[in-house]
């Protein structure tokens, strides 16, 4: 199926951005002038979802978003589209101190057309995350896999099942008990899409299928949630995979960091 890349964006730039929900029970959303911001908890994710911004009052608009952050005492994340206006804003926020992260592509594909079964490794299986120890090998692999402390993700994570149980779904691949792979699905209430995310492998499993299968599995459950479209924020190392799986590039996306 040919898919309208410009009208997905759109969708995708007014459900997941322009009026997006908080991601978690202790966040709320707040709407700044022309800035759709994420006010959470230390270990939340906080930052800039949505603008649209010109250039006579960009400067002032970050400004505006420095000094809330600094106020609640968090540092925050930017989340720059490729499309946002005005076309300087990227300068405009190193100009004003923060950093840029890696970028990444948003990738799109139908739910159904992604979510075929996939064979797994001898002596695999694939569980989904209930509870705390769930939690904890999460945790665990993604220590592995990416290095760093994960224990925020977590934190996160319980606040979510334990608060908000159906806008997140999370899965291991567990070979014979041990967590060798993990990935979560977050599921916005009142939108057509549903969020890839954390996908990680320890390096003895990578190569082997495990990205594919979690993919493929969260399809399967965004479907089963009445989500038409999986969306991912796509790192270089998987944008040639997911390609491959049918996700089209609608845009990419710079995470722009201030620290307070």
């Amino acid at each position: 199926m040919d898919l309208d890349l410009t009208a997905l964006r759109t969708l995708l730039d007014r459900q997941l951005r322009r009026d997006a929900r908080p991601d978690g029970p202790a966040a709320r959303v707040e709407r700044d002038g022309s800035v759709v911001r994420q006010t959470g908890p230390a270990h939340g994710w906080n930052g800039v979802l949505w603008s649209a911004l010109t250039a006579a009052d960009a400067d002032a608009a970050v400004a505006a978003q420095i000094r809330h952050f600094r106020s609640v005492g968090h540092g925050f994340e930017w989340k720059l589209y490729a499309h946002d206006t005005p076309v300087d804003l990227a300068d405009r926020l190193l100009a004003a101190g923060f950093v840029p992260d890696e970028r990444e592509t948003v990738m799109v594909a139908e739910a159904a057309a992604v979510s075929a079964p996939a064979v797994l490794p001898e002596g695999v299986e694939l569980r989904e995350v209930t509870d705390e120890e769930g939690v904890r090998m999460v945790v665990e692999v993604h220590d592995r896999a990416f290095g760093g402390d994960s224990t925020a993700l977590g934190r996160r994570l319980l606040d979510q099942l334990a608060g908000a149980p159906g806008t997140v779904a999370a899965v291991l691949a567990l070979h014979h008990g041990d967590p060798v792979s993990a990935a979560r699905l977050e599921l916005p209430p009142g939108s057509d899409f549903a969020g890839l995310y954390g996908g990680g492998t320890v390096v003895p499993w990578r190569g082997q299928g495990l990205y594919r299968a979690l993919v493929a599995h969260r399809a399967r459950l965004a479907a089963a949630h009445g989500r038409r479209w999986v969306q991912v924020d796509a790192a270089e190392t998987s944008r040639p995979i997911l390609a491959r799986l049918g996700f089209a590039a609608l845009t990419t996306t710079t995470p722009y960091v201030y620290e307070v």
